[in-house]
């Protein structure tokens, strides 16, 4: 990846998939400009970001339409060609995630998917134009877009949407050379799984099930996000991209 900006978003901490995506990209030689969603998380990204070498930090709210506007300001003048960007931003309301998905409000149900969905289109609505050379734009999602993961409820309805847009993206910006591919990747104890009720179960589960009887890493999704980011991955858009050990492919 020399040579190559990578714009990140969603470092959270160390033990976020964005943190290791973004220390991938350094080790294979990219330029690394990092978004913090908010004042609370603006010190942690700096000091995570001054840790991985990033040229850039600074605050990006997609559920602000300012903030995806001034996007191509705010990197312009430094930083005119972007070559990768990476999106790793979701959110649902705990009640929303706890409770049935029949019972889901109105108001949680637009939430999770303005944050966890319409962001991906608006990031990249923001970024292509920037992509003079084309490039690779990548998301996370799971298996919950696909199938029914207890306590995932509403958040498995918000990612089937990010797949779609994947898929739509892909075909909208293909002509300009700029490739879109989600990685879903096995569960991680991340911040947000916590968030998810007996999440220790999942991860139990993978183990007693996939093929390779084990979880996926951070390391494992993140040198995949280099494939696709890489020109190795120049073939491929439009494309979910499984890194779970196996686990899709089991039935009971």
């Amino acid at each position: 990846m020399q040579g190559k900006t990578a714009l990140v978003t969603g470092v959270a901490n160390k033990w976020s998939i964005a943190y290791a995506i973004a220390k991938a990209f350094q080790r294979e030689g990219a330029t690394l400009l990092l978004t913090y969603q908010s004042e609370r998380l603006q010190r942690t990204v700096e000091e995570l970001g001054a840790e991985l070498g990033a040229k850039k930090v600074f605050a990006c709210d997609v559920t602000k339409d300012e903030d995806l506007a001034r996007l191509p300001e705010v990197l312009g003048a430094e930083f005119p060609k972007i070559d990768v960007v990476v999106h790793s931003i979701a959110f649902a309301n705990a009640e929303d995630l706890s409770r049935p998905f029949s019972q889901t409000s109105r108001d949680g149900f637009k939430l999770a998917h303005e944050v966890s969905a319409w962001s991906l289109v608006g990031l990249s609505k923001a970024i292509a134009p920037m992509m003079t050379e084309g490039g690779s734009i990548l998301t996370l999602t799971y298996l919950g877009a696909v199938r029914v993961i207890e306590n995932y409820n509403v958040m498995g309805v918000a990612k089937a949407a990010l797949e779609a847009s994947m898929r739509y993206l892909a075909a909208d910006l293909g002509p300009a050379n700029i490739r879109v591919n989600a990685i879903s990747a096995g569960p991680i104890k991340t911040a947000a799984a916590r968030g998810v009720k007996d999440f220790s179960k999942i991860l139990d589960g993978i183990v007693a099930k996939a093929p390779l009887r084990r979880n996926c890493t951070p390391a494992e999704v993140a040198d995949t996000a280099v494939f696709l980011a890489s020109d190795l991955g120049r073939g491929v858009t439009g494309n979910a991209i499984y890194v779970d050990s196996g686990y899709q492919i089991m039935g009971l």
